[in-house]
């Protein structure tokens, strides 16, 4: 058990401190080493997973100078515990909820691995809420590195995004990455370079986005991974119901609302952009291609009777179920069962509503998606609403995987292509078998 330590006003598990004691990361590691362990040859003195130590030691020296922490405080994490097969640890959750920067460390091995696939996607949660609540930012506090060079094409979808410019750190370590560079003793001086560039872009990434802390994962089995299954992400519609600014009831606040449905803001103030880029940010990162639509509009593909072509997320407003379009729609979505469809009705706690026309919206609501009631129709979000953002992301993952659950059962399967067979030709009558 790592014993508790109380410096200053901090107290944490990892001696995680900064020198500042009113800084409000104080206790904090600056960044969190993931990588993928190798497998240790009987025959090596020191395996891989040695290299990636010296590599995390020399990150920490750097940082220890380049900031203001005291001798002797740990800079970063890296889990050397956890091998091959055994289960997630708290100790991994919490760092991984509490750490300003994530660093990947590509290789091949590592866009196979669950559980790096787990450790990114935990994270990037992190990243999306903190984009919801302040609006985009121009660095991101995911910092990868180069193990073993990487081909674009065996990238996930999350990696292609983040358009990290590795030759900053030198041609060497672009070509080589740092097991090459450990591995080359003529390279030692690229290798030092290296490290040294990395540990002042991990303090660089901590200053400017201040990362807030992020939710403890205790339950690893049931994170999504942020690589997917494939290196080709499937398909995922984000679609909306909502009323817009120009046909708003009367006494219905406009905050919440834009010139169009897919502007829909649900959280205002606490967010401030549309909660269907909010979700489809969610969405990507569980490695899926999104596509985002106004319901009304696309509802002729989204209800087509014919088997689905991709699992969807219904984000509805309440208030819109007033129209007799809507009506319709969701009496088609009902009569139709497709519970590849799983519905989301977000409302934040701070948007009063009259006690009187809430009990007529819930009553409408839940006449309309009576049928999400049966077992096996579909998801539908709990009653009462979803009252927070961070309500709404957890609601989400159950939301997307119970989508894509029903999904895969109804699809058209397709048989694998291969050469055509030629049927056994039959002999003919009075012919020797």
């Amino acid at each position: 058990m790592v014993p508790t330590l109380k410096l200053g006003r901090t107290a944490y598990r990892g001696v995680f401190v900064r020198g500042d004691p009113d800084d409000p990361r104080n206790g904090r590691p600056y960044f969190f080493l993931s990588y993928a362990h190798t497998p240790r040859n009987d025959s090596e003195i020191a395996g891989p997973n040695a290299w990636v130590k010296k590599l995390y030691d020399g990150l920490c020296a750097h940082i220890l100078e380049m900031t203001s922490l005291p001798v002797g405080a740990r800079a970063g994490f890296l889990d050397q515990g956890i091998a091959l097969g055994t289960r997630w640890t708290d100790e991994l959750s919490e760092n991984l909820a509490r750490c300003q920067v994530f660093v990947p460390l590509y290789s091949p091995r590592y866009f196979i691995s669950e559980q790096c696939g787990r450790e990114w996607w935990a994270f990037s949660q992190r990243e999306i809420y903190r984009r919801t609540l302040r609006g985009e930012s121009r660095e991101s506090a995911i910092v990868p590195a180069l193990w073993v060079p990487v081909e674009v094409a065996q990238l996930p979808q999350v990696a292609k995004d983040l358009q990290f410019q590795h030759a900053d750190f030198g041609e060497d370590y672009a070509a080589e990455g740092f097991y090459g560079l450990t591995k080359l003793s003529y390279l030692k001086d690229q290798y030092e370079r290296a490290v040294y560039r990395l540990a002042q872009r991990i303090v660089r990434a901590s200053q400017a986005i201040d990362l807030q802390e992020g939710q403890i994962y205790r339950q690893y089995e049931s994170l999504p991974s942020a690589f997917g299954d494939s290196a080709h992400p499937p398909e995922f519609d984000v679609t909306v119901i909502a009323r817009s600014r120009s046909d708003l009831p009367p006494g219905r606040a406009a905050d919440y609302y834009g010139d169009t449905p897919l502007e829909w803001n649900p959280y205002h103030p606490v967010s401030t952009r549309s909660l269907a880029e909010h979700a489809a940010d969610l969405v990507r990162a569980m490695n899926y291609r999104v596509t985002v639509s106004d319901f009304e509009t696309d509802s002729d593909r989204i209800l087509t009777v014919s088997p689905p072509t991709t699992p969807a997320l219904l984000l509805l407003d309440r208030w819109a179920l007033d129209s007799p379009r809507v009506t319709e729609l969701m009496a088609q979505l009902a009569e139709r069962q497709r519970p590849w469809i799983s519905v989301m009705i977000p409302q934040h706690r701070d948007d009063t509503v009259p006690p009187e026309r809430d009990r007529q919206l819930q009553e409408l609501t839940d006449r309309l998606l009576a049928a999400r009631q049966v077992v096996g129709s579909g998801h539908r979000s709990p009653g009462g609403a979803i009252r927070t953002l961070e309500a709404f992301q957890l609601e989400l993952q159950k939301a997307v995987r119970q989508a894509v659950n029903y999904y895969e059962a109804h699809a058209r399967t397709y048989p694998p292509k291969g050469p055509p067979i030629d049927p056994p030709r039959l002999p003919r009558l009075g012919s020797q078998i």
